[in-house]
Protein backbone atom coordinates (compact mmCIF):
# COMPACT_ATOMS: atom_id res chain seq x y z
CA UNK A 1 0.00 0.00 0.00
CA UNK A 2 3.10 2.34 0.78
CA UNK A 3 3.71 1.66 -2.79
CA UNK A 4 0.79 3.00 -4.02
CA UNK A 5 0.36 5.84 -2.09
CA UNK A 6 3.98 6.87 -2.85
CA UNK A 7 2.71 6.38 -6.65
CA UNK A 8 -0.33 8.58 -6.38
CA UNK A 9 1.56 11.42 -4.88
CA UNK A 10 4.34 11.64 -7.20
CA UNK A 11 1.61 11.77 -9.95
CA UNK A 12 -0.20 14.93 -8.42
CA UNK A 13 2.78 16.77 -10.21
CA UNK A 14 2.00 15.99 -13.71
CA UNK A 15 -1.95 16.59 -12.84
CA UNK A 16 -1.27 20.22 -10.62
CA UNK A 17 1.11 21.07 -13.50
CA UNK A 18 -1.34 20.02 -16.38
CA UNK A 19 -4.20 22.11 -14.27
CA UNK A 20 -2.28 25.10 -14.32
CA UNK A 21 -0.82 24.96 -17.59
CA UNK A 22 -4.64 24.83 -19.06
CA UNK A 23 -5.65 27.75 -16.39
CA UNK A 24 -3.11 30.03 -17.51
CA UNK A 25 -3.48 29.59 -21.47
CA UNK A 26 -6.99 29.92 -20.59
CA UNK A 27 -6.67 33.21 -18.75
CA UNK A 28 -4.42 34.61 -21.72
CA UNK A 29 -6.33 33.59 -24.74
CA UNK A 30 -9.74 35.43 -23.11
CA UNK A 31 -9.90 38.63 -24.06
CA UNK A 32 -9.37 41.42 -21.85
CA UNK A 33 -6.71 41.96 -18.97
CA UNK A 34 -6.11 42.71 -15.53
CA UNK A 35 -6.49 46.87 -16.32
CA UNK A 36 -9.57 46.60 -18.42
CA UNK A 37 -12.22 48.35 -15.64
CA UNK A 38 -14.66 50.61 -15.24
CA UNK A 39 -11.86 53.54 -15.13
CA UNK A 40 -9.37 52.47 -17.14
CA UNK A 41 -5.92 53.88 -16.46
CA UNK A 42 -3.47 55.79 -18.72
CA UNK A 43 -1.32 53.66 -21.12
CA UNK A 44 1.96 54.71 -19.22
CA UNK A 45 -0.01 53.37 -16.12
CA UNK A 46 -0.71 50.56 -18.17
CA UNK A 47 3.04 49.88 -19.08
CA UNK A 48 4.15 50.21 -15.95
CA UNK A 49 2.07 47.82 -14.02
CA UNK A 50 2.45 45.34 -17.12
CA UNK A 51 6.25 45.57 -15.76
CA UNK A 52 5.31 45.28 -12.33
CA UNK A 53 4.16 42.08 -12.57
CA UNK A 54 5.29 40.50 -15.72
CA UNK A 55 3.17 41.17 -17.63
CA UNK A 56 5.66 42.35 -20.77
CA UNK A 57 7.30 38.99 -20.93
CA UNK A 58 5.88 36.48 -23.30
CA UNK A 59 3.20 34.28 -22.44
CA UNK A 60 6.00 31.33 -21.76
CA UNK A 61 7.84 32.78 -19.59
CA UNK A 62 5.17 34.46 -17.25
CA UNK A 63 4.31 30.97 -16.78
CA UNK A 64 8.01 30.10 -16.02
CA UNK A 65 8.06 32.99 -13.57
CA UNK A 66 5.00 31.92 -11.88
CA UNK A 67 5.79 28.09 -11.07
CA UNK A 68 9.08 29.09 -10.11
CA UNK A 69 7.62 31.20 -7.41
CA UNK A 70 4.94 27.78 -6.72
CA UNK A 71 7.41 25.98 -6.42
CA UNK A 72 9.17 28.19 -3.51
CA UNK A 73 5.73 28.74 -1.75
CA UNK A 74 4.68 32.33 -3.45
CA UNK A 75 1.55 32.15 -5.50
CA UNK A 76 2.45 35.62 -6.60
CA UNK A 77 0.94 39.21 -5.93
CA UNK A 78 -2.89 39.83 -6.08
CA UNK A 79 -3.55 42.56 -8.64
CA UNK A 80 -6.77 43.57 -7.10
CA UNK A 81 -5.31 43.64 -3.24
CA UNK A 82 -2.11 45.09 -4.08
CA UNK A 83 -1.02 45.52 -0.97
CA UNK A 84 -1.59 41.06 -0.39
CA UNK A 85 0.08 38.43 -1.40
CA UNK A 86 -2.61 35.49 -2.85
CA UNK A 87 -0.97 33.32 -0.27
CA UNK A 88 -2.11 35.68 2.75
CA UNK A 89 -5.34 35.98 1.22
CA UNK A 90 -6.11 32.01 0.63
CA UNK A 91 -4.68 31.36 4.26
CA UNK A 92 -7.52 34.12 5.73
CA UNK A 93 -10.27 32.47 3.76
CA UNK A 94 -9.32 28.88 3.92
CA UNK A 95 -10.49 28.57 7.62
CA UNK A 96 -14.22 29.65 6.07
CA UNK A 97 -14.23 27.75 3.18
CA UNK A 98 -13.14 24.93 5.33
CA UNK A 99 -15.83 25.42 8.26
CA UNK A 100 -18.71 25.62 5.78
CA UNK A 101 -17.73 22.11 3.42
CA UNK A 102 -16.78 20.05 6.82
CA UNK A 103 -20.63 21.01 8.10
CA UNK A 104 -22.04 20.57 4.65
CA UNK A 105 -20.08 17.43 4.52
CA UNK A 106 -21.36 16.25 7.60
CA UNK A 107 -25.52 17.17 7.10
CA UNK A 108 -25.21 15.47 3.85
CA UNK A 109 -23.45 12.46 5.15
CA UNK A 110 -26.01 11.72 8.48
CA UNK A 111 -29.14 12.87 6.64
CA UNK A 112 -28.26 11.07 3.11
CA UNK A 113 -26.61 7.42 4.00
CA UNK A 114 -28.76 6.39 6.89
CA UNK A 115 -32.11 7.68 5.01
CA UNK A 116 -30.90 5.52 1.92
CA UNK A 117 -30.24 2.83 4.00
CA UNK A 118 -33.88 2.63 5.94
CA UNK A 119 -35.24 3.26 2.22
CA UNK A 120 -33.82 0.15 1.22
CA UNK A 121 -34.78 -1.70 3.93
CA UNK A 122 -38.22 -0.80 3.89
CA UNK A 123 -38.53 -1.06 0.14
CA UNK A 124 -42.07 0.28 -1.13
CA UNK A 125 -43.04 1.83 1.75
CA UNK A 126 -44.13 5.50 2.77
CA UNK A 127 -40.72 5.77 4.29
CA UNK A 128 -38.81 4.57 0.52
CA UNK A 129 -41.70 6.51 -1.29
CA UNK A 130 -40.65 9.83 0.72
CA UNK A 131 -36.35 9.32 0.62
CA UNK A 132 -36.65 8.94 -3.24
CA UNK A 133 -38.82 12.24 -2.93
CA UNK A 134 -36.05 14.20 -1.02
CA UNK A 135 -33.77 12.62 -3.61
CA UNK A 136 -35.50 13.82 -6.90
CA UNK A 137 -36.11 17.15 -5.58
CA UNK A 138 -32.90 18.34 -3.91
CA UNK A 139 -30.92 16.88 -6.52
CA UNK A 140 -32.73 18.34 -9.01
CA UNK A 141 -32.51 21.89 -7.84
CA UNK A 142 -29.37 23.89 -8.17
CA UNK A 143 -27.68 25.24 -5.33
CA UNK A 144 -28.28 28.76 -5.62
CA UNK A 145 -32.12 28.43 -6.69
CA UNK A 146 -32.67 26.41 -3.29
CA UNK A 147 -29.99 29.40 -1.34
CA UNK A 148 -32.90 31.69 -2.98
CA UNK A 149 -36.09 29.96 -1.79
CA UNK A 150 -33.87 29.44 1.61
CA UNK A 151 -33.63 33.51 2.03
CA UNK A 152 -36.99 34.10 1.00
CA UNK A 153 -38.84 31.54 3.61
CA UNK A 154 -36.54 31.63 6.41
CA UNK A 155 -35.42 35.12 6.49
CA UNK A 156 -37.77 37.22 4.34
CA UNK A 157 -41.04 35.69 5.79
CA UNK A 158 -40.09 34.03 9.39
CA UNK A 159 -37.14 36.45 10.11
CA UNK A 160 -35.75 33.13 11.46
CA UNK A 161 -32.07 33.66 10.25
CA UNK A 162 -29.57 36.02 8.62
CA UNK A 163 -28.96 36.49 5.70
CA UNK A 164 -25.20 37.08 5.47
CA UNK A 165 -22.28 36.98 7.02
CA UNK A 166 -20.30 34.21 8.94
CA UNK A 167 -18.80 33.24 12.35
CA UNK A 168 -22.66 33.04 14.62
CA UNK A 169 -24.38 29.63 15.13
CA UNK A 170 -27.59 31.46 13.02
CA UNK A 171 -25.14 32.58 10.44
CA UNK A 172 -24.70 28.98 9.57
CA UNK A 173 -27.87 28.12 8.92
CA UNK A 174 -28.94 28.72 5.36
CA UNK A 175 -25.17 28.52 3.67
CA UNK A 176 -24.95 24.65 5.23
CA UNK A 177 -28.53 24.03 4.22
CA UNK A 178 -28.26 24.95 0.70
CA UNK A 179 -24.71 23.31 0.40
CA UNK A 180 -25.30 20.15 2.42
CA UNK A 181 -28.89 19.08 0.88
CA UNK A 182 -28.49 18.83 -2.64
CA UNK A 183 -25.17 16.23 -2.14
CA UNK A 184 -27.52 14.50 0.51
CA UNK A 185 -30.20 13.86 -1.95
CA UNK A 186 -27.44 12.21 -4.03
CA UNK A 187 -26.37 10.00 -1.11
CA UNK A 188 -29.84 9.12 -0.55
CA UNK A 189 -30.23 7.80 -3.98
CA UNK A 190 -26.68 6.40 -4.95
CA UNK A 191 -26.98 4.75 -0.90
CA UNK A 192 -30.60 3.00 -1.77
CA UNK A 193 -29.26 1.81 -4.91
CA UNK A 194 -26.35 0.14 -3.09
CA UNK A 195 -27.98 -1.28 -0.87
CA UNK A 196 -31.11 -2.41 -2.63
CA UNK A 197 -27.92 -4.40 -4.94
CA UNK A 198 -26.34 -6.43 -2.09
CA UNK A 199 -30.13 -7.57 -0.85
CA UNK A 200 -30.27 -9.34 -3.97
CA UNK A 201 -27.37 -11.40 -3.61
CA UNK A 202 -27.40 -14.77 -3.00
CA UNK A 203 -24.89 -14.58 0.48
CA UNK A 204 -28.18 -12.33 2.22
CA UNK A 205 -30.98 -14.86 1.57
CA UNK A 206 -28.27 -17.70 2.99
CA UNK A 207 -27.64 -15.24 5.97
CA UNK A 208 -31.31 -14.88 6.78
CA UNK A 209 -31.80 -17.95 5.97
CA UNK A 210 -29.75 -19.29 8.79
CA UNK A 211 -31.76 -17.67 11.28
CA UNK A 212 -29.51 -15.06 11.46
CA UNK A 213 -30.70 -11.60 13.39
CA UNK A 214 -32.40 -8.84 10.73
CA UNK A 215 -30.13 -6.53 12.79
CA UNK A 216 -26.72 -8.73 12.17
CA UNK A 217 -27.53 -9.39 8.90
CA UNK A 218 -27.66 -5.60 7.70
CA UNK A 219 -24.78 -4.56 10.18
CA UNK A 220 -22.37 -7.93 9.34
CA UNK A 221 -23.14 -8.45 5.79
CA UNK A 222 -25.47 -5.72 3.97
CA UNK A 223 -23.91 -2.63 4.58
CA UNK A 224 -19.85 -3.54 4.60
CA UNK A 225 -20.55 -4.52 1.02
CA UNK A 226 -22.66 -1.87 -0.13
CA UNK A 227 -20.51 0.60 1.31
CA UNK A 228 -18.02 0.53 -1.64
CA UNK A 229 -20.08 2.75 -3.71
CA UNK A 230 -20.93 5.11 -1.51
CA UNK A 231 -17.22 5.44 -0.38
CA UNK A 232 -16.57 6.07 -4.29
CA UNK A 233 -18.94 8.72 -4.65
CA UNK A 234 -18.37 10.03 -0.94
CA UNK A 235 -14.54 11.39 -2.44
CA UNK A 236 -15.96 13.88 -5.03
CA UNK A 237 -19.07 14.58 -3.05
CA UNK A 238 -16.79 15.88 -0.51
CA UNK A 239 -14.38 17.41 -2.92
CA UNK A 240 -17.78 19.28 -3.94
CA UNK A 241 -18.55 20.97 -0.82
CA UNK A 242 -14.88 21.77 0.59
CA UNK A 243 -13.55 23.59 -2.45
CA UNK A 244 -16.95 23.87 -4.57
CA UNK A 245 -18.73 26.62 -2.48
CA UNK A 246 -18.47 29.10 -4.67
CA UNK A 247 -21.93 30.10 -5.39
CA UNK A 248 -23.08 29.49 -1.99
CA UNK A 249 -20.73 31.92 -0.60
CA UNK A 250 -20.95 34.68 -3.24
CA UNK A 251 -24.75 34.40 -2.17
CA UNK A 252 -24.42 34.74 1.80
CA UNK A 253 -21.70 37.33 1.61
CA UNK A 254 -18.68 34.68 3.23
CA UNK A 255 -15.48 35.44 3.16
CA UNK A 256 -14.27 32.36 1.64
CA UNK A 257 -12.25 31.42 -0.71
CA UNK A 258 -14.97 30.13 -3.22
CA UNK A 259 -15.90 33.95 -3.33
CA UNK A 260 -12.56 34.88 -4.13
CA UNK A 261 -12.25 33.07 -7.21
CA UNK A 262 -15.27 34.84 -8.52
CA UNK A 263 -13.96 38.26 -7.35
CA UNK A 264 -10.95 37.36 -8.81
CA UNK A 265 -12.81 36.42 -12.01
CA UNK A 266 -14.52 39.16 -12.16
CA UNK A 267 -11.42 41.48 -11.98
CA UNK A 268 -9.08 39.03 -14.33
CA UNK A 269 -6.69 38.60 -11.25
CA UNK A 270 -4.54 36.18 -12.99
CA UNK A 271 -2.46 35.18 -9.63
CA UNK A 272 -5.49 35.13 -7.40
CA UNK A 273 -7.03 32.73 -10.32
CA UNK A 274 -4.06 30.44 -10.34
CA UNK A 275 -3.82 30.16 -6.86
CA UNK A 276 -7.18 29.54 -5.92
CA UNK A 277 -7.37 26.89 -8.50
CA UNK A 278 -4.51 25.03 -8.05
CA UNK A 279 -5.39 24.57 -4.54
CA UNK A 280 -8.79 23.24 -5.87
CA UNK A 281 -7.03 20.64 -7.79
CA UNK A 282 -4.75 19.61 -5.16
CA UNK A 283 -8.08 19.14 -2.63
CA UNK A 284 -9.77 17.34 -5.35
CA UNK A 285 -6.77 14.64 -5.95
CA UNK A 286 -6.28 14.60 -2.44
CA UNK A 287 -9.29 13.75 -1.24
CA UNK A 288 -9.55 10.67 -4.54
CA UNK A 289 -6.34 9.22 -3.03
CA UNK A 290 -8.23 8.79 -0.19
CA UNK A 291 -10.81 7.02 -1.07
CA UNK A 292 -9.31 5.18 -3.09
CA UNK A 293 -6.92 3.91 0.31
CA UNK A 294 -10.22 3.40 2.01
CA UNK A 295 -11.22 0.73 -0.83
CA UNK A 296 -8.69 -1.64 1.13
CA UNK A 297 -9.68 -1.33 4.28
CA UNK A 298 -13.74 -1.57 3.80
CA UNK A 299 -12.87 -4.95 1.43
CA UNK A 300 -10.07 -6.60 2.09
CA UNK A 301 -10.20 -8.75 -1.56
CA UNK A 302 -8.92 -5.32 -2.99
CA UNK A 303 -5.02 -4.99 -3.29
CA UNK A 304 -3.07 -2.78 -4.46
CA UNK A 305 -0.47 -4.31 -6.19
Amino acid sequence: MIRFIVRRILWLVPVLLFVSLITFTLMHVTPGGPWDKDKPVSATVQANLNAKYNLDKPIWQQYLLYMNGVLHGDLGPSYTYQDRSVTSIILEGLPTTASLGGLAATLAVIVGVPLGILAATRQNTPLDYTALGFGTIFASVPSFVLGFVLIIVFALDLHAVPTSGWGKPAQYVLPVLTLGLNQAALLTRITRASVLDVNRQDFMRTARAKGMREALVVQRHLLKNALIPIVTVLGPILAVLLVGSLIVETIFSIPGIGRLLVQGITQRDYSLIMGTTLLYAFVIALLNLIVDVLYGFIDPRITYR
